[in-house]
């Protein structure tokens, strides 16, 4: 007993270390994100891929030679994982500074510009706050249903998530170039809305192959996650729903990178938030209404199908980004030089 919590507590004490070490990383990260974000908003994506390359090659390599020949184990995988992120910024950043950019450069930013990035990070935060919030409000309610059913939650919820990701290209792309179509000097609405077209028909076309290979997995190879029969049965009662919602994912990715680079960023946030709201009131009839998981997934069928509906509701709107010639909406100002 005394062996066993000793082991438990130098195991947790690994743990702790491991995610010291990476949070070592975290400015690096945040330095990163801006890079990258930078590149795709100039529509260069290769400079991006050629970071998270190389940074993957760093980190597998780093855990091979830590973990297994050094034996640092889990701190060693820690430490492999903050040196790639530290390589893929610095190349995201090497990657700014061939276009002319100087991006290691330090600059205080004027109380202008501080609002500026605050009326645009205020409602992408709450955006991205209300989804994950969603997600976690989900996760809690199965919780509450038995071992059992948390076990095949966490197997439907993660394959979901590995899956929806397909869908963040779509987004990206909407992003990087629609801004210019919808007020840039080339402005050119009818190419916007084309643009949104295919990339909403490329989404659904990409829901449904992952939601068929989605819930083709779990339907007919569970054993690859649980040979428990209770748990596959309790994942076999959220396929629909998981394919419903898995299947719409993509689509309103696209949708949510065309409302992005309209900076329609009031509604989209306001929006899921909207969402979130009647999300939780569905959990808490699922829950009380005795219909288990296959409620709580129904419920994130519901916030998924409302966030497309409403963002496209909006996109067609004669008021919305890619019908309106109101350009004082979007308070564009002059960039300064890097």
């Amino acid at each position: 007993m005394g062996i066993d919590c000793f082991c438990r507590a130098e195991e947790l004490g690994y743990f702790a270390c491991s995610k010291h070490i990476r949070a070592l990383a975290w400015p690096t990260i945040l330095v990163g994100w801006v890079a990258q974000s930078a590149s795709l908003g100039m529509k260069d994506s290769w400079g991006p891929l050629k970071a998270l390359a190389v940074a993957s090659a760093v980190n597998g390599i780093g855990d091979i030679v830590l973990c297994i020949f050094l034996g640092y184990g889990i701190a060693g995988a820690a430490w492999a994982t903050m040196v790639s992120q530290v390589v893929a910024a610095y190349m995201m950043i090497e990657t700014l500074n061939k276009k002319g950019y100087n991006g290691f450069t330090f600059s205080v930013p004027s109380w202008n510009e501080v609002l500026t990035i605050l009326g645009l990070a205020a409602p992408l935060f709450v955006m991205m706050i209300s989804r994950v919030a969603f997600w976690a409000l989900v996760t809690y309610f199965a919780t509450s249903l038995g071992t059992n059913v948390v076990a095949a939650h966490q197997v439907m919820i993660q394959s979901y998530g590995m899956c929806s990701v397909w869908g963040q290209p779509l987004s990206q792309t909407a992003q990087s170039f629609m801004p210019e179509l919808i007020y840039g000097i080339n402005r050119n609405l009818s190419k916007a809305r084309i643009l949104l077209s295919s990339l909403v028909i490329i989404g659904a076309t990409l829901g449904l192959v992952l939601g068929i290979v989605g819930t083709s997995v779990p339907w007919f190879f569970p054993n690859i996650f649980t040979p428990d029969q209770t748990v596959i049965q309790e994942m076999h009662k959220v396929l629909i729903p998981y394919f419903i919602a898995l299947s719409v994912s993509p689509g309103t990715h696209s949708l949510d990178g065309a409302l992005l680079a309209g900076r329609d960023l009031k509604f989209i946030s306001l929006s899921t938030f909207g969402c979130f709201s009647l999300g939780a009131v569905l959990l808490i009839l699922a829950r009380n209404g005795g219909y288990g998981l296959p409620g709580c997934w129904f419920a994130l069928v519901g916030f998924q199908w409302a966030r497309f509906f409403l963002n496209l509701q909006r996109l067609l709107s004669p008021d919305g980004v890619l019908y309106s010639e109101d350009m004082n909406r979007y308070n564009l100002e002059k960039l300064k030089e890097a």
